[in-house]
């Protein structure tokens, strides 16, 4: 059984669409409570997506142990079962974080032929610790200048075969530390386009 926080559609009002967040590395503290994860699950709830954001496996009150993202693609994949049963014909959005962008690129392969995924949003990608593989043209990239964990050049080398915009922001760490509302409106703005 996973652990999971909703922020449900605003009172009367139907949802544009549901998001699904993916926390960081479990075994490196990550939570669904993390800060970016956190703030990932607010900017798209105040673009009109009810949200929902789960603890991987052995996080929290989460059952199970660490599997190497591969278990954990299956724990988003159960989630999204459980927010699709809530709004069943609603657009999805995959957002994550870190290594939560590892297992929210997985799902998406996994899903993307059988159910339409309207955008995928990943915040400090870790493409330096896992294999991230291709993901649609219209992803949201954003990384901090100076991320230390996943240093920016490894992303462009993954963006730059998929000719992949990639949001930088200057003098920004991994853990978009006092750049959390940049991130937010970094996100809004880009949604329009």
């Amino acid at each position: 059984m996973l652990e999971v926080a909703h922020l449900p559609a605003p009172a009367g009002a139907e949802p544009r669409g549901v998001a699904l967040i993916a926390h960081p590395h479990p075994q490196m503290g990550g939570t669904m409570d993390n800060k970016v994860a956190v703030t990932l699950a607010k900017t798209l709830h105040q673009l009109g997506y009810a949200t929902m954001r789960f603890n991987f496996r052995g996080v929290g009150r989460s059952a199970g142990q660490w599997d190497e993202g591969i278990g954990e693609t299956d724990d988003a994949e159960a989630a999204l079962a459980h927010l699709t049963n809530t709004y069943p014909s609603a657009n999805l959005v995959l957002a994550g974080f870190s290594f939560g962008t590892f297992v929210q690129t997985r799902l998406w392969h996994r899903i993307h032929a059988a159910r339409k995924v309207e955008r995928i949003v990943m915040a400090g990608p870790a493409v330096n610790r896992f294999a991230i593989e291709t993901v649609p043209e219209d992803t949201i990239v954003v990384h901090g200048e100076e991320d230390d964990v996943v240093p920016l050049a490894d992303v462009m080398n993954w963006a730059r075969p998929q000719q992949l915009p990639v949001v930088v922001l200057p003098g920004c760490g991994h853990f978009f530390h006092g750049r959390l509302t940049q991130l937010q409106r970094v996100i809004a703005g880009m949604w329009r386009s």
